[in-house]
């Protein structure tokens, strides 16, 4: 079988990820072996802690106090091993003195082998009794992780080597220099990748279409080439964070098998991991995967490695002689964040208050201004910035104008220029007695009306692109909520006040311009008119939670 044949479709969507696996419960077994930490960061060299034991010497069935001491640190994990054999099996077992801050692992199917952090409180010092095996080798050493934060950790700090009595003197074996083996793959991938052979000898996924890893820095490009029982990775895209794939198989994350390269400051680590759902990916060992290779350049990430086509001894590896949806991630969704901030909530909010509250706040004046205008202004500035900020992001990433995004980026733009000129028109606007002001007001009134129309269907669009890909039924529900909450919200309101109007028996002359119409009976109704836009607040505030809430779980 070939490797396009693994392959059914591809749904690519960016996100960033700022966090992966962690156990502030201290419920590390899993990492008994190598010590290492699943936080996807590179480990601190020089060792602040240090480990002492209150005696030299032992003999089997002896118990020694164990002391782990330092500045402040949330985790830890201290295992006991042969010195002269670093990676080999752990020695003894451990016995707790204060079973609040830490608590014994079964590692390696032998109870009490190896201590670790029962919380992440901050702790100076750890003691634990260290009870020596009757088939104790000769020279002891112990070893200890250390985390004083998420990013910043100690990996296989040694401490005191003790020894049985009528052992030869200890001697530093050549071998334990492979205790290094924590530090990423040598950087050996001297060029970006290549594209030439997409189609023939490798089955490729670009985006944008067709674009070219060798000369578009922009270029996101996954590439998989197989060769007998084992497929070639290779796996590149700008990024300030990581770049994965996942194989799934169905079109929703979940239950997937994922590889992820993640940098960290001048290094990548490539990781094999499992995916439970639209969280983050928990880390797996590196064992199935080999030939691992990585490279940065001009802030794109290049990583490649090898799997075999089966891999019976990993559980949350899929075989690849099955056909898979493929999912791509990178990158970040920061600009929808700020569009949904900016068309959710600033601007509906500014529209209700000029359009229904300026008999409520008439007499209220801050800075010179109506108190209703500051306000207004105010709300429509900061969307007209957060506009502009989320039109120049997507720029800033892609490094151009995307050209396979349908609709959505041509009514961005639309939706810029209306958010640009709105408050240009603003700053021109004629007296409230001057002539003009009746063509002003419908000119002022059309457009923006324009802008939330045309933004609202930007959204829609935006919300199927791969920077985002929400779940289907879910995100057109929540915006057809939205859009009615407000809908409904502004009938409410125009109902009220024409009730209102129909109690006076004469019109003001000025009712039938727009955003002027304020009577007396209007003023009536402030309570009704506060609690409304207090209720619609609440209502806007819980439709932007959602989604961006969903945004930031991508």
């Amino acid at each position: 079988m070939v490797v396009p044949g693994f392959i059914l479709g591809v749904f690519i969507h960016l996100l960033h990820i700022s966090s992966v696996a962690n156990y502030p419960n201290g419920k590390v077994a899993k990492s008994c072996h190598g010590m290492i930490p699943e936080h996807g960061h590179s480990p601190q060299s020089h060792p602040v802690h240090h480990i002492s034991v209150n005696q030299t010497t032992f003999r089997p069935g002896d118990q020694l106090k164990v002391t782990l001491s330092g500045p402040p640190f949330k985790g830890f994990l201290l295992e006991a091993r042969d010195a002269e054999d670093l990676s080999g099996p752990l020695i003894g077992s451990f016995t707790l003195i204060d079973s609040e801050l830490s608590q014994i692992l079964t590692c390696e199917d032998v109870q009490g082998s190896a201590v670790s952090h029962r919380s992440p409180s901050k702790k100076d010092d750890i003691e634990v009794y260290w009870n020596a095996p009757s088939s104790a080798p000769n020279h002891i050493q112990f070893l200890a992780t250390v985390v004083e934060n998420y990013k910043i950790y100690w990996v296989k700090i040694h401490g005191s080597i003790i020894s049985q009595p009528n052992a030869l003197p200890f001697t530093t074996p050549k071998a334990t220099t492979a205790a290094l083996s924590t530090l990423p793959p040598d950087s050996h991938l001297t060029k970006p990748f290549s594209a030439s052979a997409c189609g023939n000898t490798k089955f490729c996924i670009r985006s944008p279409l067709n674009c070219d890893p060798e000369k578009e820095r922009a270029c996101v490009f996954v590439s998989f080439m197989r060769d007998d029982q084992s497929v070639m990775v290779e796996m590149s895209g700008p990024s300030k964070g990581y770049l994965s794939f996942a194989l799934s198989h169905d079109r929703w994350m979940g239950d997937d098998d994922a590889y992820l390269c993640i940098r960290d400051d001048q290094t990548v680590h490539i990781q094999a991991s499992h995916l439970t759902g639209r969280s983050h990916p928990v880390m797996d060992s590196q064992g199935s995967l080999e030939d691992m290779a990585w490279r940065l350049a001009n802030g794109v990430i290049q990583c490649s490695f090898r799997r075999n086509i089966s891999l019976p001894g990993f559980k949350n590896r899929f075989d690849l002689n099955t056909s898979y949806y493929i999912f791509i991630a990178d990158g970040a969704a920061d600009d929808a964040a700020l569009m949904f901030v900016a068309w959710m909530t600033t601007v509906s909010i500014g529209v209700l208050i000029a359009r229904f509250f300026k008999s409520v706040w008439s007499k209220a004046f801050f800075f010179g201004e109506a108190a209703w205008f500051q306000v207004h202004r105010m709300l429509m500035i900061t969307t007209s910035v957060l506009t502009c900020v989320a039109f120049v992001l997507p720029f800033m990433y892609r490094g151009g104008w995307s050209r396979h995004a349908g609709y959505h980026p041509y009514l961005g733009r639309v939706v810029l220029a209306l958010a640009v000129l709105q408050p240009l028109l603003a700053a021109f606007r004629p007296p409230i007695h001057d002539s003009r002001r009746q063509m002003f007001n419908w000119t002022h009134w059309s457009m923006g009306t324009a802008a939330r129309i045309i933004a609202v269907a930007a959204m829609f669009l935006g919300m199927d692109l791969p920077g985002l890909n929400l779940p289907e039924l879910w995100k057109t529900y929540a915006m057809i909520g939205f859009v009615a909450w407000h809908v409904g919200t502004e009938i409410v309101l125009e109902i009220h006040a024409y009730r209102l109007t129909r109690k006076v028996e004469i019109l003001d002359d000025t009712r039938i311009q727009i955003l002027q119409s304020f009577t007396a009976a209007e003023a009536e109704g402030h309570a009704f008119k506060k609690a409304v836009l207090a209720l619609y607040v609440w209502g806007n505030a819980t439709f932007l939670v959602m989604f961006l809430s969903a945004i930031s779980q991508l």
